[in-house]
């Protein structure tokens, strides 16, 4: 069955506020998440980015699909049935915390997801959903659920400007015609053009591998004008070196690079870099 709608409610010591939160999802997805619980549900006592490896492997094969979360009205999308690059680390992450906590509920899971892809936790149409990568970054470091770790790291700063959305709204379904939802963007654009971001050049990955961990967040930065990140992956450690998980549009499923990360980015013309997060 699809389309399935879930009322839950917040509890305030004031009172009892009613919060309708809307979610499309499909027994199958339910299923998929049951089963990732059930098999790694003693692996609790493992540091969230062990888990976050741990979760991401049992996605691998998943097939890639694109522009999964643009329905016609905002609300949370879960398909653990199909994944892009974003949704992906999104879902591992979400999954790897609630195990973490030891609180393993449909429930705990959608509340998890939904704080982790909107800001503050609140969907309020289109633009509240975190969209350029830099920005999630920065949300989920202020709300302790990842730790950016590019400027300990390598502490060069990167050049962020970011209008890309508003620039090319026909790109974006919710944003083609709507003014005022393309006047939202660019304002937020331009609060996240005066931050303070850091990243790791590609010619340096090689030097800064060793300070570089398993189950790291990683955004890969581009030379695209008026983006920040063009794809997002899990880093893995194999022989000694590090390589990337993630959901391939080339490989059209969740896989393993059989290139190591430096030699990933190398052959890729537009990538500049790479952007750290780490679980927390």
């Amino acid at each position: 069955m699809k389309n399935i709608l879930i009322l839950l409610t917040t509890i305030l010591i004031s009172g009892t506020v009613w919060a309708q939160k809307e979610a499309e999802y499909t027994a199958e997805d339910e299923s998929i998440l049951s089963a990732i619980f059930e098999k790694l549900k003693d692996q609790r006592n493992k540091p969230v980015s062990e888990l976050v490896v741990l979760v991401g492997k049992e996605f691998l094969g998943t097939p890639y699909v694109a522009h999964t979360l643009e329905v016609d009205k905002e609300q949370l999308v879960i398909n653990l049935r199909e994944l892009d690059c974003t949704t992906y680390a999104e879902n591992c992450l979400a999954i790897a915390r609630c195990i973490k906590s030891g609180n393993t509920t449909f429930d705990n899971y959608t509340n998890q997801l939904q704080k982790i892809r909107y800001r503050n936790g609140i969907i309020d149409g289109y633009p509240s959903r975190i969209h350029y990568f830099s920005d999630w970054i920065y949300e989920n470091d202020k709300n302790g659920y990842v730790k950016d770790v590019s400027k300990p790291i390598s502490n060069i700063q990167y050049p962020l400007e970011v209008n890309f959305m508003s620039k090319h709204p026909s790109s974006y379904k919710q944003l083609e015609g709507n003014t005022a939802f393309i006047e939202k963007m660019q304002t937020k654009e331009k609060e996240i053009s005066s931050r303070k971001m850091y990243f790791i050049p590609k010619e340096e990955i090689k030097s800064f591998e060793p300070k570089l961990k398993e189950g790291d967040i990683i955004g890969l930065t581009t030379s695209v004008a008026g983006l920040d990140v063009t794809h997002v992956g899990i880093l893995l450690r194999i022989n000694g070196r590090i390589h990337l998980m993630h959901a391939s549009s080339k490989a059209e499923e969740v896989v393993i690079s059989e290139n190591t990360l430096e030699d990933y980015l190398k052959n890729s013309s537009s990538a500049t870099g790479i952007m750290v997060t780490r679980p927390m």
